[in-house]
């Protein structure tokens, strides 16, 4: 059996998806495919209570677009998005929990979606993987 055809456990998901903490890019021939890094985010997406999502993009347009992605693939009602004009690159953060969403200029080189998976109990995921790509999941329509 090998990993890709592996039943994905909470373990293994955990591990795919911490390849990419804080990291500029991965290898293109080390990169996971999109499928198993989808899998292995909804995985750990259904083992927490909720999610904080973070976007490092080149622009606000692209920023929204791959939040809109990730909500849309996470079951996430869609909102409205912060309109303020910001040129250059940017961090969205967005928390569903509160529908709290800020839209701020971003100096780092980092590209890529941060999800924080937040528990209220130990033994549930905790933790944040990420810079994930931006254009994991497909655009919301």
């Amino acid at each position: 059996m090998t990993a890709e055809t592996a039943p994905l456990t909470r373990q293994t998901a955990e591990t795919l998806l911490r390849q990419f903490i804080c990291i500029d890019s991965i290898p293109a021939d080390q990169m996971p495919a999109p499928t198993a890094i989808q899998q292995a985010l909804l995985l750990l997406r259904d083992q927490s209570d909720y999610q904080l999502l973070g976007v490092c993009a080149a622009s606000a347009e692209q920023a929204i677009a791959a939040l809109h992605a990730y909500l849309a693939a996470f079951g996430l009602p869609d909102r409205p998005l912060p309109a303020e004009a910001i040129a250059g690159a940017v961090y969205l953060k967005y928390n569903p929990k509160t529908g709290l969403c800020y839209l701020k200029p971003y100096t780092g080189d980092h590209r890529g979606v941060l999800v924080s998976c937040q528990s209220a109990y130990d033994g549930d995921v905790n933790e944040t993987f990420g810079h994930l790509p931006l254009d994991l999941f497909p655009p919301a329509v």
